[in-house]
């Protein structure tokens, strides 16, 4: 497929109509608000159905019904919104409903969030966090995949970056593997049978397809959560051989670190980079594999310290090597990023965080 000029929102839109979404609902709040009015156009156009909802909780639960009857579908907001969400993305994760919910954020201060702040029960949400638009088109398709695969929510945790950065893209399908048939969904084509399909967190079915139980069934989820563990971590690696400083980032923040990191080899400066593409699962072995010769581990994000709390679960000997570079940045506007997501300023801090080896 050739090459089209679009803005990040556009492009998403159009890889989740490429993934099969037909329903989306979501309230607008900046930056995720473009998101929201690329779906009103394509959605429909594919065949589906697109609602600007009145709140947050109400967009995330029209799509969780939607999901439910076994189409695909997904809801978006900004981190405030996304917050709102919770006791559904809780309720997907129970339930055993596919989900995607795509959070547009307006920094990345929503690392704990998307991997942490999964709502009610042991269920969590994997979380992918693109780069820039290119992986986000690539990540949006993987997220529909997924979550059905494993009948989970999932986040694709962008910001206003990706969202309104405007570059050329090729709109390509993933090769993805097929998906077990959706016997599961409430999709009314067994009413008056007496076996009628029923979604419930607690594991109750009924009288004649009874379900698992609570016990049973909270059991099954949290081995279901600890096989995503194990398999579904995804991460970019680049110079970690030799590198006496490796810069971990996520998300945008990713590419300009990885940038510098290139610039400054090319240089001579012993430094790689490592970035977890999924959030949760994190790549905590392969991080710890990547670091294990390094004497510096800088980690930059622009927050006040959340990543940082996983790269020090798997880095050994994280109490001397792993320092935060990274800081909370916003325009005068709190609504974008700030001067810290700059290229120049993030290798002065990694300069600076070198200097120390030498002394």
């Amino acid at each position: 497929m050739a090459l089209r000029f679009m803005e990040g929102s556009e492009a998403i839109a159009e890889a989740a109509v490429l993934a099969g979404c037909k329903f989306y609902s979501a309230y607008p709040m900046a930056p995720s608000t473009g998101l929201l009015e690329q779906m009103s156009r394509k959605i429909p156009e594919s065949g589906g159905v697109c609602i600007n909802a009145e709140t947050e909780m109400g967009g995330v639960n029209m799509a969780l019904g939607a999901a439910a009857t076994g189409f695909r579908a997904a809801s978006g907001s900004t981190g405030q919104g996304v917050s709102l969400m919770q006791e559904a993305i809780g309720e997907a994760a129970m339930n055993e409903t596919p989900l995607v919910i795509f959070n547009m954020a307006r920094s990345q201060q929503d690392y704990f969030q998307a991997t942490r702040g999964a709502g009610w029960g042991g269920g969590r949400p994997i979380s992918v966090a693109p780069k820039d638009v290119a992986e986000a088109v690539e990540l949006t398709q993987l997220i529909f995949h997924l979550t059905d695969k494993y009948r989970c929510a999932g986040i694709l945790v962008g910001d206003n970056l990706l969202a309104r950065t405007q570059v050329s893209v090729d709109l390509k399908p993933l090769d993805l593997p097929p998906l077990p048939p959706k016997d599961w969904a409430i999709d009314g084509s067994m009413n008056g049978t007496g076996k009628s399909r029923v979604l419930f967190s607690f594991g109750f079915g009924k009288h004649l397809t009874p379900g698992p139980g609570p016990t049973q069934h909270n059991i099954n989820l949290a081995e279901k959560f600890a096989l995503i563990e194990r398999t579904e971590m995804r991460w970019e690696e680049e110079f970690t051989d030799d590198a006496e400083a490796v810069v971990v980032a996520f998300g945008t923040g990713g590419k300009f670190v990885e940038h510098v990191v290139r610039e400054m080899r090319e240089e001579g400066h012993k430094v790689g980079y490592f970035r977890p593409i999924t959030l949760w699962p994190f790549a905590g072995d392969a991080l710890n594999k990547a670091t294990r010769r390094a004497k510096l581990v800088l980690v930059f994000e622009i927050n006040s310290g959340q990543m940082i709390d996983d790269v020090r679960l798997h880095v050994d000997d994280h109490r001397s090597k792993v320092r935060a570079i990274g800081g909370v940045s916003f325009d005068e506007s709190g609504l974008n990023l700030g001067p810290l997501m700059d290229a120049p300023v993030i290798r002065e801090r990694i300069e600076q965080a070198m200097k120390t080896l030498q002394a």
